[in-house]
């Protein structure tokens, strides 16, 4: 009976050491990242090199920045300028650094019945406005959402309170937003990484792109240990110095769909 009990709590020891020794952070991220297969590309790099595995938590950059509030991440990275200096400058995150950028297109049916194709942004949603085109939104708070939003509000169109019925909000990642438009013949906003892998186009064709609205630079933001002690500020630390580091801004750059570069790093 002795032997039996010393070996149970031989195991129950071991068992507790290796959980113990498995080193992991929680990185709250954007749909974008997680759909357009960055992370499967970064993560395994990361892991041979430092020992730690990251548990990616993709979300809209909205509700990653609240998930960072609440200390329910160890880092972020996330792509909305504006949201990422304000939980910075509130005291929730420190030592935001640049990491990458893409750009968003908008994309719609090839026959464009709204006729936006090479146009600016502002003056393609003017457009479908006045057209009243059918239009699908992620609606979900998160960084493309944001963006989306800004143009709206810059050329003076409520999109929010109007009740337009051309305008879609799904409140759904981009993956499904995209296949809304697909079904629809619809216009919308998109990251051009998850485009680069959606593969439900149907008849949907990029009709803007280039104008420097458009320009998506993401960000990494470790969590403010003095308002979260729990969080886990070594790895992360560990984690947001190899991605902002070469050899981080190395595996973006060598990231491609189909031979085309989808992220650009920041600091090469």
């Amino acid at each position: 009976m002795r032997i039996l009990l010393f070996i149970a709590a031989f195991l129950s020891l071991g068992l507790g050491r290796a959980e113990a020794e498995e080193r992991f952070i929680t990185l709250a991220s954007t749909t974008s990242t997680e759909q357009s297969g960055l992370f499967s590309s970064l993560l395994p790099a990361f892991r041979k090199d430092s020992g730690i595995e990251v548990r990616v938590v993709a979300v809209g950059t909205g509700q990653a920045l609240r998930l960072g509030e609440r200390g329910d991440a160890d880092a972020l990275l996330v792509h909305d300028r504006i949201g990422e200096d304000k939980f910075v400058a509130e005291g929730f995150g420190i030592d935001r650094r640049d990491v990458m950028y893409n750009d968003f297109v908008v994309v719609g049916p090839k026959a464009d019945p709204a006729a936006i194709k090479g146009l600016t942004v502002a003056e393609a949603f003017r457009r479908i406005a006045a057209a009243q085109s059918p239009f699908t939104s992620r609606g979900d708070d998160s960084g493309t959402n944001r963006s989306e939003l800004r143009v709206w509000k810059n050329i003076g169109i409520d999109v929010k309170t109007s009740s337009q019925p051309w305008y879609r909000e799904l409140g759904a990642g981009m993956g499904p937003t995209l296949n809304t438009a697909a079904a629809m013949g619809a216009y919308a906003l998109t990251d051009r990484g998850t485009w680069a892998s959606f593969k439900n186009r149907q008849e949907l064709v990029i009709l803007v792109e280039g104008d420097k609205a458009l320009f998506n630079p993401y960000g990494s933001i470790l969590i403010n240990p003095a308002r979260h002690p729990g969080i886990k500020h070594t790895e992360a630390k560990t984690w947001h110095d190899w991605l902002t580091g070469p050899k981080g801004q190395s595996a973006i750059a060598a990231f491609k769909i189909d031979g085309e570069q989808l992220f650009f790093p920041q600091t090469r």
